[in-house]
């Protein structure tokens, strides 16, 4: 199983990121954000210590034929040690206790964002990462703030609308899911990914549906537009199957006949396709949300160059092509698809250097109280804030 995709859905859905964080000092008692941009590379401290969600790092412990960080230290003499956090909540908490020091973070949108915020984060100085331009520009360019990079792309992905071409006629929009006159027609056989960012996706669908609305970034609703969207949810639950946490279960209940309309990743798509079952993916005309994992440098950083290093050889091709291959997720490297890495049909059923289709994807980031996108989410209101979104997901869906 593709354990990368299998953690994110549950880490997702698992506990409230911390949206409020306490500024922290290292232990020379420096102020976070005060760690300045490395100008320069020396040799490796000889450690490095990270941190990850569950399958973000493989040393051969789970298949002797899948390691990318063994190789990394005979390479480099970095050794490297890695605390994998149960939840994003977590992950953001390691990240900023002033009595740890780890050197980089495997983040997710969730996290991302905070540490950057709360100054957990130290930017990245790009020319030192060696094939950094080689790395999706779209990407790159979600990791920039106020001038300044603060992370290295290293794998991503899309939410699809996917259906069974048996049963239901191909669908164009997200109304095929959330509307509820049309989710009736499949009540009972319809899935919907359990997270409380799946929220942005039945924004998408009322950013059409109810223009007075005024929706602009799916991610940046405010209070009235997030209680549409709960009132959205709430009427399309009798009609849900199930809420898939699992990447598994959405296989399972499609393989099985059980669902035949539901949201999934390019993962599910690909693994029932190869299987031989009637099944295609869409990307909803009202837009298709997707998500970015980054490689981060930590605020309190010990081993710089050996961080660097570690960024280069995960932005590597064929490091690149191991990740993809054993996780399910699309690489951040085009390049992984070049020559006799991965298959086309991977690189085709993930997207992998389409940029006319990354170009369109909305790409998720941690909903906070600061408005961002156009129409009314332009600064001229307070939006709500990752806390909320939660409480409106299971008021919608658990309740």
């Amino acid at each position: 199983m593709r354990r990368m995709a299998t953690a994110r859905a549950r880490m997702t859905t698992a506990l409230v990121v911390a949206l409020v964080l306490t500024g922290a000092c290292s232990g020379q008692d420096e102020p976070v954000g005060t760690v300045k941009v490395a100008s320069t590379l020396g040799p490796g401290e000889g450690n490095l210590n990270l941190v990850t969600l569950p399958g973000a790092m493989e040393s051969g412990g789970n298949d002797p034929r899948v390691d990318w960080v063994t190789p990394f230290q005979e390479r480099t003499g970095c050794k490297v040690a890695w605390k994998v956090a149960r939840n994003p909540r977590e992950m953001t908490d390691l990240m900023s206790d002033k009595d740890r020091r780890y050197d980089g973070v495997a983040a997710s949108p969730e996290v991302a964002g905070q540490l950057v915020a709360t100054h957990q984060a130290t930017p990245v100085n790009t020319n030192l990462v060696d094939g950094y331009k080689k790395l999706e520009p779209r990407l790159r360019a979600l990791l920039k703030h106020s001038g300044k990079y603060y992370g290295v792309p290293y794998i991503w992905g899309s939410n699809l609308l996917m259906y069974d071409t048996r049963a239901v006629q191909a669908p164009s929009s997200w109304a095929a899911l959330f509307e509820p006159e049309q989710a009736r027609r499949y009540s009972g056989r319809v899935i919907v990914r359990d997270s409380p960012l799946a929220i942005a996706e039945a924004a998408l669908y009322l950013k059409g549906k109810d223009r007075k609305l005024k929706i602009g970034d799916p991610y940046s609703l405010t209070a009235k537009q997030l209680a549409a969207v709960g009132r959205v949810l709430a009427k399309q639950r009798p009609h849900v199957k199930d809420y898939w946490a699992l990447p598994a279960d959405a296989v399972s209940a499609f393989a099985g006949g059980e669902a035949v309309l539901g949201e999934a990743w390019p993962y599910q798509v690909d693994v029932l396709t190869r299987a031989s079952k009637p099944v295609q993916g869409v990307a909803p005309s009202e837009g298709v949300t997707g998500w970015m994992d980054a490689w981060m440098i930590g605020a309190r950083v010990q081993h710089p160059n050996c961080m660097y290093q570690w960024l280069q050889w995960t932005a590597s091709p064929d490091v690149q092509q191991q990740v993809a291959e054993w996780t399910g997720v699309a690489p951040a490297n085009p390049q992984a698809c070049s020559g006799d890495r991965l298959k086309s049909g991977f690189c085709n059923a993930y997207h992998v250097g389409d940029r006319a289709y990354l170009d369109k994807v909305i790409f998720a980031h941690t909903p906070t109280k600061e408005c961002r996108g156009p129409g009314d989410n332009k600064g001229k209101h307070e939006c709500t804030d990752y806390a909320e979104w939660m409480k409106t997901w299971i008021e919608s869906t658990k309740q």
